[in-house]
């Protein structure tokens, strides 16, 4: 796999201290988010950084994407943030080498109002990633199709934010609120949050709309917009019923090389923030 990146070395060179903690949000469901964060995750890690993928949405379908099977996730994300589980102990291997997760089950349904009773709510993931004493690159955390509290804690708890956007006519529609959010987290919670980039997904070139809907979020954010298009592919598609990322199921097809590309872009950013 390291031979499908062309610029490998000059990033794995890259040096870092502690891990980048960066959070993949969207409020609406079915962007990509979690796929974005599966794949990315898998193409670092082929790139020889550790990987630590946090399953933050209650469905739980980053584990399912990683073949996380139920009876292994007792040790959930839910027992680390609101029962107090040392996150080191719920920290599984994956079929990726040097990527790890923190399942999510069933029991992070009820978090959300749990949560709410609970002193410094914000920041029960912050908290729980001092105690990380496994040593990782990078810390992404796939986070549920919502702005609440589970949300909240990882932009608290994070150094940046990647936002997967779909290519369709309502693309920027709730965008804005994001951002607005993000800026209020930065403002008031963590000031060193910062965005990452947005890429765009589900990206047809046989449809004009895709087109139009990348030249309106490149008009409206500019260098925030990743080069890198995911496009709409059935292997992508496929990949998560065999419980793998689409870059271990079939990396040679357009899908997974978009995802190689994609990491090598998040890699180029890291790099010339810590210049």
């Amino acid at each position: 796999m390291l031979e499908m990146l062309d610029e490998s070395e000059s990033l794995v060179a890259m040096v870092q201290e502690g891990p980048r903690i960066i959070s993949v949000v969207n409020q609406k469901g079915g962007v990509g988010k979690t796929t974005t964060t599966i794949n990315l995750g898998t193409a670092l890690a082929a790139c020889g950084k550790t990987v630590l993928l946090i399953d933050l949405d209650p469905q739980g379908n980053a584990s399912t994407g990683l073949g996380i099977p139920r009876a292994a996730r007792e040790q959930d994300i839910y027992a680390v943030i609101c029962d107090g589980l040392d996150i080191g102990a719920a920290v599984t291997p994956t079929v990726i080498p040097g990527m790890s997760i923190v399942p999510s089950s069933v029991n992070l349904s009820g978090a959300e109002i749990e949560l709410v009773n609970f002193e410094r709510r914000e920041y029960r993931m912050q908290e729980a990633l001092t105690g990380l004493t496994e040593s990782f690159d990078y810390v992404l955390i796939d986070c549920p199709p919502s702005l609440g509290l589970l949300t909240l804690n990882a932009l608290v708890a994070s150094d940046a934010v990647l936002v997967p956007l779909q290519c369709e006519f309502y693309a920027l529609e709730g965008l804005s609120h994001l951002l607005n959010t993000i800026k209020r987290v930065k403002k008031n919670l963590n000031p060193r949050l910062e965005i990452q980039g947005v890429v765009l997904t589900m990206f047809d070139r046989r449809n004009n709309l895709s087109e139009a809907v990348a030249a309106d979020v490149r008009g409206h954010l500019g260098d925030k917009v990743y080069t890198t298009v995911i496009p709409r592919n059935v292997r992508i598609s496929e990949a998560p019923s065999h419980g793998k990322p689409v870059i271990v199921y079939d990396m040679r097809c357009p899908g997974a090389q978009a995802y190689i590309h994609l990491a090598s872009e998040v890699m180029k950013r890291e790099r010339s923030l810590a210049a």
